[in-house]
């Protein structure tokens, strides 16, 4: 590097634009680089101070109701800024591997202050020795020049549903669903929605090649802004809905959402991101299933879609990289369908009065577990049910399905609704 160059990187800004022509493209590039690691190290070192003067406060602190404030007050940040300067000073105590590698300038402020934050407030079901592996699964994603927001959060929401937990996962929970639609003074509308992963990967999908770029024939590029695209994508899914109305039909193929999950891990939910392991830590060695739009799903979810799905297998080598795929196949058939509805009527859970149209084949036995696809491993649920039976979250393992003398479903309820455990009949709502 030039001394010139040098000069650029730790001199004053004043006037430098004007002389900025004299170094080369490869020159601009050292200089861009080097002034972003030194703004990291400086950053680090801002961070260092602050909290050293938090713990050591004088009286110009103390006036200024706090070391954040004070820093706002003589600098040109912001208070939240100042504050949020605080608070990853205090934050990164506990935890000296993410400091160690924040004061390298090896991760940069926002990542740390991501990765403190999990570790402050880490998933309920997740003991305290896997703490250590998840650091070095979120460090990993957080360094070096391939770091990115996108990658840290993935393994947090990742580690999230690895340490399922009694409580549903907030990207899961579709009690937080809405959806508003109302309409304007002018006559238009406005829609505003907040959905679980599962629905927004179900939108995504199906809007995704509605919203692509599209030249026009002379090649001009699309200059539709991404908005406008997704409203015009929006429209069309809208109107090939109402030019087609096939969904709902009982026995048609379920909706095209794809999610990505190891046999075993399917089979078997691991406590792997607790086992220490000999190579470096990956995401790719959790157990969770994963969607191409939305990232990781939790195995209770993954399950659920798995009894009534398209499969498709891909057999991996030891480096993940695909070896064959055979046919995708559907588990539960069309014929099969049929006879579940003659059997159930709707929803077979005892009080329930969904009707058949809105059910799911659940595998009593899963299939991933050795359990068949046949009439007899076999009940009709609504989505509520289905996922009360493979939630953790008060009730998996508690409600028990067997197929009776009778050949149809009776359910056992837990000894909290009732101690004898007397098994139900399944719903006979809708029988004649």
């Amino acid at each position: 590097m030039s001394v010139y160059l040098s000069d650029v990187v730790s001199g004053s800004a004043v006037g430098l634009r004007g002389r900025l022509w004299r170094l080369s493209a490869s020159e601009l590039r050292a200089a861009a680089i080097e002034a972003s690691a030194e703004i990291l190290r400086l950053e680090a070192v801002r961070v260092a101070v602050v909290d050293e003067l938090s713990m050591r406060p004088d009286d110009q602190v103390i006036a200024s109701r706090g070391v954040g404030c004070w820093l706002a007050a003589n600098t040109m940040l912001q208070v939240r800024d100042g504050k949020k300067i605080a608070a990853l000073g205090a934050a990164l105590r506990p935890f000296p591997a993410v400091a160690a590698r924040f004061d390298g300038g090896d991760c940069s402020f926002e990542h740390a202050a991501l990765i403190v934050a999990f570790c402050e407030s880490p998933p309920k079901g997740m003991p305290e020795e896997a703490l250590p592996r998840c650091i070095d699964l979120l460090l990993a994603a957080a360094s070096g020049v391939e770091a990115t927001t996108t990658k840290v959060r993935n393994v947090i929401a990742t580690l999230e549903r690895v340490f399922e937990s009694d409580e549903i996962p907030p990207a899961e929970d579709i009690d937080r669903n809405e959806l508003r639609i109302a309409s304007t003074l002018n006559g238009r509308v406005v829609v505003r929605g907040d959905f679980d992963a599962l629905t927004g990967e179900m939108l995504l999908s199906a809007l995704s090649n509605l919203t692509m770029p599209t030249p026009a024939p002379d090649g001009t590029p699309d200059s539709r802004s991404a908005a406008k695209r997704t409203a015009d994508g929006f429209t069309e899914l809208i109107r090939r809905y109402l030019d087609c109305a096939k969904t709902g039909v009982d026995g048609g193929q379920r909706p095209h959402v794809n999610v990505h999950i190891n046999a075993r891990d399917l089979a078997e939910h691991r406590d792997c991101a607790a086992t220490p392991t000999d190579g470096g830590a990956t995401v790719s060695d959790l157990d969770v299933g994963h969607m191409p739009w939305l990232g990781p799903l939790s195995v209770s979810q993954t399950r659920l879609l798995g009894c009534d799905c398209f499969l498709s297998t891909v057999l991996l080598d030891d480096h993940g990289a695909p070896l064959d795929a055979k046919p995708g196949k559907r588990l539960v058939s069309a014929e099969q369908r049929v006879a579940l509805i003659a059997r159930d009527k709707g929803c077979a859970f005892p009080g329930c009065t969904c009707v058949p149209a809105w059910t799911d084949a659940h595998h009593i036995r899963h299939w991933a577990n050795g359990g068949p696809t046949v009439m007899n491993n076999l009940v009709l649920l609504c989505r509520s049910h289905h996922r009360l039976m493979h939630r953790k979250a008060g009730f998996v393992g508690k409600w028990v399905i067997r197929i009776g003398v009778d050949n149809k479903p009776w359910f056992i309820p837990p000894p909290s609704i009732d101690a004898g455990q007397h098994p139900r009949p399944a719903n006979t709502t809708f029988k004649t």
